[in-house]
Parts: structure tokens; sequence; C-alpha cells
């Protein structure tokens, strides 16, 4: 009896330990996948702390990107702007709405020439070639106009040609990314999840300037959505960035090479904050579906422990960096662009 009932114990134990396993195996992500993309054809776009990684990271990588799109967002090594300031400080002060003096460009290319000449950074030469989307809302008291200004400072100071950059600074809109969706917020208006009806999908513009003369989006998807496991590509604790991410394939990228854009939505947008509203509704991959470009949608999430990061913003101040006296955001080792640059990577690997 002692062995007939030791033996029921087993199996039951090696039945829920199977179920617990293939359940386990059903509810993991599934790895992001090799497409054989066209790395040499990769750009970067993002709203508001989007929009400043976008920045952080079209500089980092510069000789391994075409171009960038940022939307509400301030120049390289915004919160690094006054020595006197911590960099959070700048970050919320000087590179958000800023009283005194804003974030001052060519102070902040000397830094990124000094981050070059050490290693930490692509040499600023690469930038020259990039073509550039710069957006601020006449509404947006987020980030404003006076910060923005030094992000096309920031690429002019750097050579970036002037006929390389479009920057649109007379739309009245908020603080957001803009879409033709008339379900989402008025144009005008500051409100979550900051995507703002105003009759233009600003996606499209960012890629039509990014990749020129470009075919007109797509009225019906043909692609796939991929969901995929983040956290392989994450060495650091300390990074806030979520175990899912999400991928827009198009059916074409099955069988030819494709480009890559990287879209980073902003504070409070991650998918773990409002769904899939960032990485389906705001019209990348319409466009994307009928240019041959993958959209890959890194994420972020809230965080109110170590690190702190509570509206789930990327990292522009540090708070990703063990030293917050010292920290390495900019560079292309912090934790968040080293992430996004494996995946990019990846998805450049022969499948």
């Amino acid at each position: 009896m002692h062995v007939y009932f030791s033996n029921v114990v087993r199996g039951m134990i090696a039945m829920t330990f199977l179920a617990l396993m293939t359940e386990s195996a059903i509810s993991a992500p599934a790895a992001l996948p090799a497409l054989n993309a066209d790395l040499s054809q990769t750009s970067i776009s993002g709203l508001s702390s989007g929009g400043f990684m976008a920045a952080q990271y079209e500089v980092a990588f510069s000789n391994s990107i075409v171009g960038a799109g940022i939307v509400a967002g301030g120049p390289f090594y915004c919160s690094g702007s006054f020595s006197s300031n911590s960099f959070i400080m700048n970050a919320t002060t000087t590179c958000m709405r800023p009283i005194g003096p804003g974030p001052d460009a060519a102070k902040l290319l000397e830094h990124a020439q000094l981050f070059a000449k050490e290693g930490k950074i692509d040499d600023l030469t690469g930038l020259k070639k990039h073509k550039v989307y710069i957006f601020s809302g006449t509404k947006d008291n987020t980030v404003t106009t006076k910060v923005v200004d030094q992000t096309m400072r920031f690429l002019e100071l750097a050579g970036v040609p002037k006929e390389n950059i479009t920057y649109v600074k007379t739309k009245s809109s908020g603080h957001a990314l803009i879409t033709n969706n008339a379900n989402d917020v008025a144009c005008e208006i500051t409100a979550p999840p900051f995507i703002n009806d105003c009759d233009m999908y600003q996606a499209h513009d960012i890629l039509k300037q990014i990749y020129g003369n470009i075919n007109p989006p797509s009225n019906k998807l043909n692609g796939k959505f991929i969901a995929f496991n983040q956290r392989e590509f994450i060495d650091s604790d300390r990074s806030s960035m979520d175990d899912e991410a999400f991928a827009y394939v198009p059916a074409s990228c099955e069988k030819s090479q494709c480009k890559v854009h990287v879209a980073l939505h902003g504070c409070q947008q991650g998918a773990a904050v409002i769904g899939d509203r960032y990485y389906k509704t705001t019209g990348y991959n319409e466009m994307a579906d009928s240019n041959n470009i993958i959209v890959l949608y890194p994420q972020v999430k809230p965080s109110k422990s170590v690190p702190l990061n509570p509206r789930g913003c990327w990292d522009f101040w540090g708070y990703s960096s063990p030293d917050s006296a010292h920290p390495n955001f900019f560079s292309k080792d912090a934790p968040q662009i080293k992430a996004i640059d494996k995946m990019v990577k990846r998805l450049g690997q022969t499948r």
C-alpha cells in the first residue's frame, strides 16, 4: 500500500510539473526571428522620451543608421546640459519647459565629440548622410519648442545638411504622436495615451522623410505582428525594459530583403500601459507594409523601485546606470541602447 501511494504521489507530481512546463511553453513569447534584413537601411523614431532616445541612438550609432524621426524630443545628451544640476534635474527642467536658458546645442556637441573620441559612441561624421524629421507642436507644454529647436541646431552643427532635415513646428497639437484616427485624443490636447487625431499620420511623414520617394501606405495589412521575448536582449537588471516586445513584418519580407525601422513609444505608452495602441494604430505598419520595412517596437514598462521609472519612460537621464553621478545612458553600452542594437542585429541575421 505504501509503495502504491508513493507511486501515485510521484505520478501526480510528474503530471503537475509537465502541466506547468507546458503552460509555460505556451505562454512564453517566441524568439525574435532572423529575417535577413538590410541593416544598411536602418532608421529610428520616437515620441517624447522615445524622441530623446531616438536622438541618442541616432548619434551613438550614427554610422549604422540612415536617419531618425524625433517628435517632441530634445538633443543628444540634453540632461547633461548644466553640470551644476543633476541629470534628472536637467531632464525635468532644462529638457522640458526651461524658464531660463534651455539646452545649448553647441556645448552638447562638444560632449558628443569627446564621447566619440573616447569610443563611447560612433564618430560623428556618419551624421552627415542622415535624413531627419523633427516635430514640435505649438500646443505642447511638456517638451517646448525652445528645447526641440536645439535638436535641429545640434544636427546642423554636427554636419547634417539643412536640406536633409524637415522640421515641423506649425501644427496646433499637444504633446503626442499624431494620427488620423477619429477615436484618438483631440489634436490640441495633451492627455493619455498621447496619440492625437490631427487629420494626418505623422508616422507616414517620418518614413517618407527618411526613405525618400516611397509607395503610398497599404489600405489593408498583409503582414504579421510578432510578440517576442525581449528579455533575451537585456543584460542589465536596471533597464526597466519589458519582458515582451513587438514587431510588424510585411509579407514581402518573408521572401525579399527588407529595411528596419525602430519605433519608440513615449512615457506611459508602453504595451504594459496602453496595450497595442502604439504598435498597431499609429500608422507605421501601413506605410511599412507597402515599402518592405520591418517595424520594431521595443518596450519599456513602469518601475516603482529600482530602477525608479514610474511613468515607463525611456532613459535619457541615467536611471539605468548604477552610478547616477556618471551615467552612461547615451552610450553604445547603455542597457537600453545596447538591447535595441541587439534586436536590430538579430533581424539582420540570415534565416
